[in-house]
């Protein structure tokens, strides 16, 4: 088994293309191992992860904690509504305060972008990014690329589309790096107050008409309307946004192909997609969902086999 290139998950920005390779030939064989009868392995079997969440959170929270239940860790989740963070304590002394309680691991989540690379610098733990404001969330961006792998075998050449609010999004920029080290072609669809300044830097096409998008695409991956970072009115009216920018049937009926479609929740049926089309055979969402598991059990164990590889060598059982 090869190593990561890296101590922590703070962004696909920094892992190499083999980081991404060794990544998703993990998470093949832990999803064999989730669909075992015993979905449990002994690999992080006396070592402590913890979960600080401080945004709501239902899909990621619940993905990592069962991953890290499938490999054996024990596991402490943490919700800044109920801490001392509302009495005014720092992130970095409520941090400090948790690992001197003998955690190995954090998987954190945070409002401000650079939380996970400040929390890197500043303490001795590994640090899993599970999403820092409108920057990065590389466990989706990797789960996403891994679900378009099952379909397609490779990326290298595959069109692939991100359609939505790309300005405050995380998905968007982990993607857009994870596809691009993986050879695909990504176009950025959106209405221009959405999409983020100087993003032609990472050499990224873009568009504001959907339909010459898909007839373009190989694939799409939807995003919502993130109305709870939005400052000020980006579109007239959410109405005008789903005429514009709605992925409907009739739309799909329109295109002379088999169009892959991907979202990474939550949706907001009638928004950015209908219900058709979300439950329809040419979504993967929920296949998403299932390699997101996955995915995230092979982040932590390679992650943390690099704290343990000088005295425990043995293998994934």
């Amino acid at each position: 088994m090869g190593t990561l290139s890296v101590q922590n998950l703070i962004g696909i920005k920094y892992l190499q293309k083999n980081d991404l390779d060794l990544i998703f030939d993990m998470a093949t064989h832990f999803k064999e191992v989730i669909n075992r009868p015993i979905k449990k392995v002994p690999s992080l079997r006396d070592y402590t992860i913890a979960n600080l969440f401080f945004e709501d959170s239902t899909r990621t929270k619940l993905s990592f904690e069962i991953a890290e239940k499938r490999l054996s860790a024990d596991v402490i989740n943490f919700s800044s509504s109920n801490s001392s963070i509302k009495k005014g304590e720092s992130l970095l002394d409520t941090v400090k305060n948790i690992l001197a309680m003998k955690v190995d691991l954090i998987v954190v989540r945070h409002p401000n972008p650079g939380a996970a690379l400040f929390l890197s610098q500043k303490i001795n733990a590994t640090i899993i990014n599970a999403g820092d404001g409108t920057h990065e969330h590389p466990t989706q961006g990797l789960l996403d690329c891994y679900s378009l792998l099952e379909k397609f075998g490779s990326l290298d050449g595959k069109k692939i589309a991100i359609v939505g609010d790309i300005a405050h999004s995380r998905v968007a920029l982990s993607n857009i790096y994870a596809l691009k080290k993986l050879g695909a072609e990504v176009c950025l669809c959106s209405p221009k107050s959405l999409i983020p300044q100087n993003v032609e830097k990472l050499g990224v096409h873009q568009s504001t008409n959907l339909l010459e998008t898909l007839q373009w695409s190989d694939a799409v991956n939807m995003l919502r309307v993130q109305k709870e970072r939005i400052q000020k009115a980006s579109y007239p009216s959410l109405r005008d946004y789903a005429l514009q920018f709605g992925l409907t049937k009739p739309l799909m009926e329109k295109l002379d192909k088999f169009l892959v479609i991907l979202h990474p929740g939550p949706i907001n049926r009638g928004i950015e997609i209908t219900s058709e089309v979300a439950d329809s055979d040419q979504a993967i969402i929920l296949d998403q969902v299932e390699n997101g598991v996955a995915i995230r059990m092979a982040v932590i164990y390679l992650l943390v086999s690099k704290l343990k590889m000088s005295t425990d060598e043995s293998p994934i059982t």
